[in-house]
């Protein structure tokens, strides 16, 4: 008698993976035909945002009220490198990648120590000092922010002045973030971070240290969403407070959840409704605002998992 040999689950889960990944890869290089090019870079930056708040608060039970921190600083250092120091895009980034990771570490070394409530007002605490901190420096601008920041060449070579380069570059970033995110939750560092998530005193019972763990991540959730913000200021060649406003850390949170938190794919769905809604439904003004509000109260009531957790639950496989 033989016998067929199945798929293990495992196998099963990853193969979902990669076909919603290749759908969502094809969709963000066609897109553009039909798209404005702008608008959908936008959303990729947004996105790589929410996916590294959510790798700290979907994989790590880590809710952070601060993240808008990372995004504004990142901005701010890529806008400033940019246009007072003529450094080429990708150095930019760089660079601005890295102010906000040593701003995660010294933010993440402090705020750590506490937990659940106690945490996210810490890192809401921290957000502001910065906010106040961007308002008064000088090499920031003030209200009128950074302006007129030039794209440059990337390697020196490719003008990213023309919005189908620029577009290409932004998408090569988000893919990179996504990937790397995507590695991440599936390492063994992932997978203690989910432990500590679920059961902290059992995660340390079995010799984690589990304060350096939460550390980590939050300083690549920091560095990454601060990469995030670089790219925003090149694209709209401006950084202003409004990237580092507490409400932009609410609006991440709003994506997350929407989306579907502790999913791969969720804070990209969530952070292409809310930017689209923005968007398009931009002449409601204040409205806005209200229409966002309702559609996070049915999220909660009705869709809890969010649009990818309900469809990945739908279809009984992770995504």
């Amino acid at each position: 008698m033989t016998t067929v040999s199945t798929p293990s689950l495992k196998t099963q889960s990853f193969t979902h993976q990669w076909v919603a990944f290749a759908i969502m890869v094809m969709v963000l290089v066609i897109a553009p035909i039909w798209v404005y090019p702008i608008f959908l870079m936008k959303v990729m930056c947004f996105a790589l945002f929410a996916c590294a708040f959510n790798l700290l608060i979907g994989f790590g039970g880590l809710l952070s009220f601060g993240h808008a921190m990372f995004l504004g600083t990142a901005g701010y250092a890529a806008a400033h490198a940019a246009k007072v120091w003529g450094w080429n895009p990708e150095l930019a980034v760089l660079f601005a990648t890295a102010c906000s990771g040593l701003l995660a570490l010294v933010t993440g070394m402090l705020a750590i120590r506490r937990q659940g409530i106690y945490f996210a007002m810490i890192t809401l605490a921290f957000s502001q000092m910065v906010f106040f901190f961007y308002l008064q420096t000088p090499f920031t601008g003030g209200e009128d922010g950074i302006q007129s920041v030039p794209r440059g060449k990337l390697f020196g070579v490719f003008d990213l002045a023309e919005n189908s380069a620029m577009y290409m570059f932004v998408l090569a970033i988000f893919l990179a973030g996504f990937a790397l995110i995507w590695r991440i939750i599936y390492s063994p560092f992932g997978q203690i971070l989910k432990a500590i998530r679920e059961n902290q005193d059992r995660a340390i019972s079995l010799g984690y240290d589990t304060d350096m763990f939460k550390l980590i991540a939050f300083v690549i959730s920091g560095a990454l969403a601060g990469t995030a913000g670089a790219t925003k200021s090149l694209v709209f060649q401006l950084a202003s407070l409004t990237d580092v406003h507490w409400s932009m850390s609410g609006e991440v949170v709003l994506m997350t959840l929407l989306g579907g938190m502790g999913t791969l794919f969720g804070p990209v769905a969530g952070a292409a409704v809310i930017v689209s809604m923005q968007n398009y439904f931009a002449q409601f003004g204040a409205w806005v605002t209200i229409m966002q509000g309702v559609i996070f109260v049915v999220c909660v009531l009705a869709f809890r998992r969010g649009i990818i957790g309900e469809i990945a639950n739908w279809i009984k496989k992770p995504l």
